[in-house]
């Protein structure tokens, strides 16, 4: 069997499931600078919630972070996360600004892009995939792994054979939650294998900690690449430690080209700063412990940290096992979408609205109220007409504007920061503009961000602060 490659994660996912995306620019670099050196196949370091913590807490410019990422780990390909349509944000964006998202992103340090869509909607991504490939990028098209009565090893194995001919260079079976069995690992490798000669690549997450003997199986399989963190960023909600991934590559019988003189050099490097981070408390505890029960409620990993922590906000920490059951019925009402950004925040978010105000739907963000309309694009399954109506009561029915039919933005948007800022503003600054006006704003002005609304809730007398939550607020993911 051929040699296996490894992705490291340790500075995207590993730092936005265990530390909410709040690594420092130095200690990034550090450690991509020892990372770069162990011979991973590549590191991913950059997109999903990194672009908008970068500039919404960290104050620093997420295209800067990229550069000086490239300047650090020159030898190693680099690759980030994609959202498809949804760029790095939260909704479809035009696709003037897509395609200038992926050019500058490519242009500025990044080899691979990883792309995926929340809903699996094939739709979602062809721009994506297109840029990608006219811009000279790696297309690794991602499917976004769930389990329902509708999402099974067929459905993946025909998803997979619309991304290759869309175009991609190589696929990732994303396990998001880390739900994935150990035997279903094996089943649909072969399955993908048998169906497709492009390179696959496992990821998944440690959450129901059986992560080992999902990689053990894959690796049996025939996979190609595993993820995984330098270990003291693994376990949890993060990913299986690189070197526990090289033994159980050993007990599979796979060679590796890892030198695990430089993974223990950059090990010590990554220890320190787990312990500085479990200083500041921003490496929680509570993300390091394993969650079997996962199966059943099937939250990404990130996420379970960032429910916790906005429930601490609430004073309401003691209801986390509520909001966890209420999300597969929130999921069910909603036609199975899988727990993926941005769906994974809409869903929990409504499942914490429904618990904290004691009646479901009572309240609903926006956000839901565009899903049930078609916005997002298809559901997997249909959503419940009784849930929908529930939803919209007090909204006006919209239909989706076609992808294609979304009006560029960029001219627009450059006049309004050039007001703003009092120059000519660069191309990347107009792009990160059209993502997160209010958070690039800031960043570049200094000016404040709008407050949070109040909410009522059953269990307080007074209105608490409560928004809905994204992947990189308070927790991760």
């Amino acid at each position: 069997m051929k040699t296996l490659a490894i992705q490291d994660l340790t500075v995207r996912d590993g730092n936005q499931s265990l530390l909410a995306t709040r690594m420092e620019r130095e200690d990034i670099l550090t450690l991509a600078a020892a990372l770069d050196k162990v011979g991973f196949q590549s590191m991913e370091v950059w997109g999903g919630a990194t672009f908008d913590s970068a500039f919404r807490f960290l104050h620093q410019s997420a295209w800067e972070n990229l550069r000086e990422i490239r300047k650090a780990a020159p030898n190693t390909k680099l690759s980030m996360l994609l959202r498809g349509q949804n760029i790095v944000g939260y909704r479809h964006y035009d696709n003037d600004t897509l395609e200038r998202f992926i050019r500058l992103t490519l242009e500025n340090g990044i080899d691979i892009i990883r792309c995926f869509d929340a809903l699996n909607d094939e739709n979602n991504l062809r721009r994506a995939f297109e840029y990608v490939k006219k811009h000279g990028g790696h297309l690794q098209a991602a499917i976004a792994y769930t389990v329902s009565p509708v999402h099974n090893n067929e459905y993946y194995v025909n998803l997979v054979k619309r991304y290759e001919e869309m175009g991609a260079d190589s696929i990732c079976i994303k396990d998001m939650a880390g739900i994935i069995t150990p035997q279903n690992a094996y089943d649909l490798v072969v399955a993908i294998k048998g169906a497709t000669e492009l390179p696959v690549t496992m990821h998944s997450h440690t959450t129901a900690n059986a992560t080992t003997l999902v990689m053990e199986q894959a690796m049996h399989a025939g996979v190609d690449c595993v993820d995984g963190c330098i270990s003291p960023f693994s376990g949890g909600t993060s990913h299986l430690a690189d070197e526990t991934l090289l033994e159980v590559a050993k007990v599979a019988g796979r060679n590796t080209n890892i030198n695990e003189e430089a993974l223990s050099e950059a090990y010590e490097i990554a220890d320190d700063l787990a312990t500085k981070y479990i200083g500041s408390g921003d490496l929680r505890a509570r993300s390091l412990i394993p969650n079997p029960k996962i199966l059943t409620y099937q939250v990404p990993g990130g996420m379970l940290s960032n429910l916790l922590s906005q429930l601490e906000q609430q004073k309401a920490s003691h209801r986390f096992t509520e909001v966890l059951q209420e999300i597969p019925r929130v999921r069910e009402d909603l036609g199975y979408p899988p727990l993926v950004t941005p769906l994974s925040q809409m869903v929990g978010t409504q499942a914490v609205l429904n618990v904290l105000l004691g009646d479901r739907y009572k309240m609903t963000p926006n956000e839901i109220k565009d899903y049930v309309q078609g916005r997002y694009g298809r559901s997997p399954a249909p959503w419940k007409k009784e849930v929908q109506d529930l939803i919209l009561k007090e909204a006006e029915p919209t239909k989706p504007t076609p992808i294609d039919s979304l009006k560029p933005v960029y001219e627009t948007d450059k006049k309004k920061l050039q007001e703003i800022i009092g120059r000519e503003p660069l191309e990347e600054e107009v792009v990160a503009y059209t993502l997160f006006p209010e958070q690039v704003k800031t960043f570049l002005v200094g000016e404040p961000e709008e407050k949070e609304k109040p909410v009522e809730t059953k269990e307080q007398s007074g209105p608490v602060s409560f928004r809905m939550y994204t992947p990189h607020e308070g927790g991760a993911r």
